[in-house]
């Protein structure tokens, strides 16, 4: 229970139907740590744990606070900063829902004896077969699958999403019916946890306090290797960036390769940044125990992304991506996150490897995969 209203009419709505809940509110973050100077806001203030738990007193169910800033910061922060560093984009909202708050949320029913763990997502839990997976909520503009491919078997068969099958205005209304009106008119965060001022660029420079002086002399080269000026630094930009460049030469150019090793930043056209394949790292399958071979998969490369139909292929430790329509802006270290429909088959972490050991092309033979 985070104390905002997808998180607390999830429990209501189990403690309603007769399961013995207990509400549990991670706290993973101190936002005086991170250097922000705003009001402390979000899922670890301690408004929000006090939210949660007056809801849970209403109602009549425990509640407990559980302290996993230790585990995060050893684990979700330092990746953070590492993949920065390494000239990736990186995903923390998958690695702490991966590693940290279901693996911290089922120690703790155990220790409780509770079966099954629950949360807010707007997200379903299928089984097929011995197998479990995610698929999308019903809600399509609030649908969280996306950040919950890399949840394991042990981790999936345990957990229920009550919301899953209900829009946001359908929870708001039953928000109000249960006597929290006041939820309705909680502000929305979609900024990382841990940056909740959303200038990760500051929050490096607070982690390593000599940071810019690592990074001087950086330069912006053209992909024919053409010099075209200084920048601030490789870890502060991300591949697709346009704003904010500070460079002129005629036509819109963006970020189209990070170059860690020699505080390069390659800058390009909107066309130079159209792939039509990847390498994929640290697969995880939900719905199938080994990729199909004839399925017709949709890859998603970020979160609000459409999708774009493609082949998948092992390749050694990676999973080799081959789209069928170029994709733009694709970036490592960020989700790839594949479907069947509305069903995650699972997903892994865009390698770096996409840029150096791949063939450059503008289009692909569609291979016929599926029978007609």
């Amino acid at each position: 229970m985070s104390g905002g209203i997808d998180s607390s009419v999830a429990a209501v709505m189990l403690h309603e139907e007769g399961y013995e809940v207990i509400g549990i509110t991670m706290k993973t973050w101190d936002y005086a740590s991170s250097g922000g100077a705003k009001k402390e806001t979000g899922c670890c203030s301690l408004d929000s744990i006090n939210d949660a738990r007056a809801i849970a007193v209403n109602k009549g169910f425990p509640h407990l606070i559980l302290d996993i800033r230790a585990e995060f910061g050893d684990f979700v922060i330092d990746n953070f900063v590492d993949e920065y560093l390494a000239g990736r984009t990186p995903n923390p909202c998958v690695l702490c829902n991966t590693h940290i708050k279901w693996e911290a949320l089922l120690k703790r029913a155990d220790m409780l004896d509770c079966e099954f763990i629950a949360t807010g997502h707007y997200a379903k839990i299928n089984q097929r077969e011995d197998r479990f997976f995610v698929s999308k909520g019903h809600d399509e503009a609030k649908d969280q699958s996306y950040v919950l491919w890399g949840l394991k078997q042990e981790c999936l068969q345990r957990t229920r999403f009550p919301i899953g099958g209900f829009t946001k205005p359908d929870i708001r209304a039953m928000a109000i019916e249960m006597g929290f009106k006041e939820l309705t008119t909680k502000p929305e965060s979609y900024e990382i946890c841990f940056v909740p001022d959303n200038d990760y660029r500051s929050f490096l420079r607070n982690r390593i306090p000599d940071l810019d002086k690592q990074l001087v002399g950086g330069r912006f080269v053209s992909r024919d290797g053409k010099y075209l000026g200084e920048h601030r630094g490789y870890p502060f930009y991300t591949i697709g960036q346009r704003k904010g460049l500070e460079i002129a030469i005629g036509e819109p150019l963006y970020v189209v390769e990070i170059k860690p090793d020699t505080n390069t930043v390659i800058l390009g056209t909107l066309e130079d940044l159209n792939k039509t394949e990847m390498l994929v790292r640290n697969l995880n399958l939900q719905k199938y125990s080994a990729l199909p071979s004839d399925l017709e998969i949709t890859t998603k490369i970020r979160y609000k992304h459409e999708g774009t139909l493609s082949r998948l292929t092992p390749e050694g430790d990676k999973t080799r991506v081959t789209f069928f329509d170029t994709v733009s802006a694709v970036a490592p270290g960020q989700s790839a996150v594949f479907y069947e429909g509305e069903d995650l088959i699972g997903g892994g972490f865009i390698a770096k490897e996409t840029f150096t050991d791949l063939k450059e092309t503008q289009s692909v033979s569609r291979i016929p995969l599926f029978k007609s």
